[in-house]
């Protein structure tokens, strides 16, 4: 193949030659951010040059998402990481975690001018401060997109699954698979819009199918093991009618215990998120029934796919459609 031309260059970055020429032969004079996309068009190209050493690790796109601990944040980060390998040695994508309760912090990390960022990618709740944060680097020209849940919706472009389809989804199982008719308790974490999505799906499900389900019971597990056991626990012992149970958030291992010990555990009808070694066994020996895995790998991919473009560095534009979440039975392990 032919070498590509400054020309060539140019048209790839979206520049002038002027100023691919500036770039390529070191003359200074350009603003960073044009220098990156000249750069890259190059290497993409095949420029045969070698490119000088301050070029390199230019594209900095900054991830932030908060609770490490959980097995699907932990998923998610490393599904970053595993992409990240796999993209240009310029671009960098640098991986954080900011306190879920904070949002004081979460926000200065937003804001933070420590790092030249070409895009930034969040997994983070939605609370005013957050949001105002978010908005303002938005108003500055860089790229956002959510992941999981929206920071804002105003601004920035959201990777997920349909929650609401999710919810439905839920209810679905419920209605028809429950063995008992009575209760169903829906526990979720009210920080989180994406959580109140599933719950508002599994009702409109609900009054929609009537099946002598009732959702009677909504619990603010806020994802903690403690709190979403005592929820779980207390319904078990006040409400013998207790027939299903939703968990729209986190903190499985905690139900999933409770309904181990309990003498009424194995009668209700339990569906939850995220496939994990705690849902894999409970889903083997019959403590849960439905598992909704979101994918956290696609969301990573489709989330860098979309900063790469909205930052010119590719020309393929995203699938925009909801990420398909996966439904997971004992029969499916």
């Amino acid at each position: 193949m032919a070498r590509p031309t400054f020309g060539d260059i140019a048209r790839k970055a979206g520049v002038g030659t002027a100023t691919v020429e500036r770039v390529l032969n070191g003359r200074g004079g350009v603003r960073p951010e044009t220098m990156e996309k000249v750069v890259l068009a190059a290497r993409a190209l095949g420029y045969a040059r070698i490119l000088p050493e301050a070029h390199r690790g230019l594209m900095r796109i900054e991830v932030l998402m908060v609770r490490p601990e959980t097995t699907f944040y932990r998923r998610l980060s490393r599904a970053f990481e595993r992409i990240a390998a796999t993209l240009d040695p310029l671009i960098v994508v640098h991986r954080s975690f900011a306190p879920e309760m904070n949002p004081r912090e979460v926000a200065d990390r937003i804001l933070s001018a420590e790092m030249r960022r070409a895009g930034l990618i969040l997994a983070v709740p939605d609370h005013p401060v957050v949001r105002a944060a978010v908005e303002q680097v938005a108003g500055q020209g860089l790229p956002i997109v959510h992941v999981v849940t929206r920071a804002s919706n105003r601004v920035g472009e959201f990777v997920g699954i349909d929650n609401q389809a999710a919810g439905r989804t839920a209810g679905l199982f419920l209605s028809r698979m429950a063995p008992r008719r009575g209760s169903v308790l829906a526990i979720c974490h009210p920080i989180y819009g994406v959580h109140r999505d599933r719950i508002r799906g599994l009702s409109d499900y609900m009054q929609a199918h009537p099946s002598g389900l009732t959702l009677d019971l909504i619990g603010f597990g806020e994802d903690r093991e403690d709190l979403s056991a005592d929820i779980l626990y207390r319904a078990l012992q006040r409400m013998p009618d207790l027939a299903g149970l939703y968990n729209a958030g986190g903190a499985n291992a905690a139900l999933i215990d409770v309904l181990r010990r309990h003498p009424r555990g194995r009668e209700l009808f339990f569906v939850g998120h995220e496939l994990t070694d705690y849902t894999r066994a409970a889903l083997s020996d019959g403590i849960m029934d439905v598992v909704l895995d979101q994918a956290p790998e696609a969301q990573a991919r489709r989330a860098l796919d979309l900063v790469l473009r909205r930052a010119g560095l590719t020309q393929i534009e995203p699938d925009q459609s909801p990420i398909r979440f996966v439904t997971v039975t004992a029969e499916s392990l």
